[in-house]
């Protein structure tokens, strides 16, 4: 009898998209299971990406836009338009807003404006809800820049708007006034960093030296985002600051909800709810994953890791695939079986050949791969051995 095989990857940063990534792990594992009947369901967490996976997934149009920069260049975005009912919109705020869109790191004054471009584009169209990506970001603005492109004003001691306000300024604002403008739809950021605007693990100290941020850049930020959050609360009455995720995205989360009455939630949770995952999961007998780098934020709740958490919940056993598998403790407890894209009876490859060469790397590890569970009787289709003791539902 033919059994199932979920493919069920996230990118592989700077090589494969989680699309092509499931794409060559089909490949790979079908050499090996001919009659098995494989199902795709690539994963993302709300960062780069999500909004083209969702577009495709969902049966979508990519709606696209010419947008501010980080650094106020124009740069070609886009986002994902579902038609519903309601419609929605799913945008990135990398697309607009992210390291990738600048050649320059100047987190003092990168501005989210173009995000807020993209997000004031899909309410034009009347999106009943836009769900919004953080991460990947060039900014550490709090969200001022968004605010201002969706009509907020930011005001200095002598009642003068201050335009194009950036981090430099946040100490001018001595008022922010609303705009008049309907209600905002639902608005929802997905997010999986839980860190709060200010402090040690906040969006700058943590996050802007990532960005270009010195030393003293990063206490210029941290004071320039406590007095943006204390006009905030002021003249706004709210005070999302300490909440969880307000401080992703160089404190967008905090912006979002701050500005638009957002709420955050796991990125990962919002694709897996649109993929239907958990029922991709049960139909499966076989889960496989995977991403470019199985390391010690896997273990902190990486999409392969909620990826093994559905699996065992479901009882089915799940391997993972990495460009690189680190030798973090409890990683190989995680999954059933790993393997890494350098064969281990081969010399390794430098970095860029591995890279260059992804595709093809990850088809023949999952060849390997799949060798390894038909060896084990482990194989869907095939009659199973007992899981070992103390892993319910393990491979050896």
């Amino acid at each position: 009898m033919m059994r199932a095989i979920l493919l069920a990857p996230d990118k592989f940063k700077g090589s494969l998209s989680a699309r092509e990534a499931a794409a060559a792990l089909e490949k790979g594992l079908r050499t090996v299971f001919p009659a098995a009947r494989f199902e795709t369901a690539p994963i993302a967490d709300g960062g780069e990406g999500t909004a083209a996976l969702l577009c495709e997934a969902l049966g979508g149009r990519w709606i696209a836009q010419v947008v501010q920069g980080p650094l106020g260049e124009p740069v070609a975005a886009g986002y994902a338009w579902i038609a519903g009912p309601p419609p929605y919109a799913v945008l990135e705020m990398s697309a607009a807003s992210g390291l990738a869109r600048t050649s320059r790191r100047a987190p003092c004054c990168a501005t989210t404006y173009g995000t807020g471009e993209l997000l004031a584009d899909a309410m034009g169209r009347g999106a009943g809800k836009v769900i919004v990506g953080l991460g990947g970001s060039a900014t550490t603005d709090g969200g001022a820049g968004m605010a201002e492109a969706l009509g907020y004003r930011f005001l200095n001691g002598r009642g003068e708007t201050l335009p194009g306000v950036t981090p430099r300024r946040f100490r001018e604002i001595a008022r922010i006034v609303k705009p008049q403008r309907p209600a905002f739809p639902e608005i929802v950021a997905a997010c999986d960093v839980e860190s709060p605007l200010l402090g040690p693990r906040g969006a700058a100290r943590l996050f802007s030296p990532q960005k270009g941020a010195g030393a003293s850049e990063v206490e210029a930020l941290e004071e320039a985002l406590a007095h943006l959050a204390a006009v905030v609360e002021h003249d706004l009455g709210v005070a999302p600051a300490s909440r969880p995720g307000a401080g992703a995205a160089g404190g967008l989360g905090f912006g979002l909800m701050a500005f638009c009455g957002a709420s955050i939630r796991p990125g990962f949770d919002l694709v897996a709810g649109a993929l239907g995952l958990e029922a991709a999961i049960a139909r499966a007998d076989l889960v496989v994953t995977g991403e470019g780098s199985l390391d010690e934020q896997t273990l902190e709740g990486k999409g392969p890791a909620r990826v093994a958490a559905l699996a065992r919940k479901a009882g089915k056993p799940v391997i993972a695939l990495g460009g690189r598998v680190s030798a973090a403790p409890g990683l190989r407890a995680l999954f059933d079986d790993v393997e890494p894209l350098d064969d281990p009876a081969q010399p390794p490859v430098p970095l860029a050949q591995s890279m260059a060469q992804a595709a093809h790397r990850l088809e023949a590890a999952a060849a390997r791969i799949g060798k390894r569970l038909v060896s084990h009787r482990h194989a869907p289709g095939s009659q199973a051995a007992a899981p070992p003791a103390g892993r319910p539902g393990g491979l050896p």
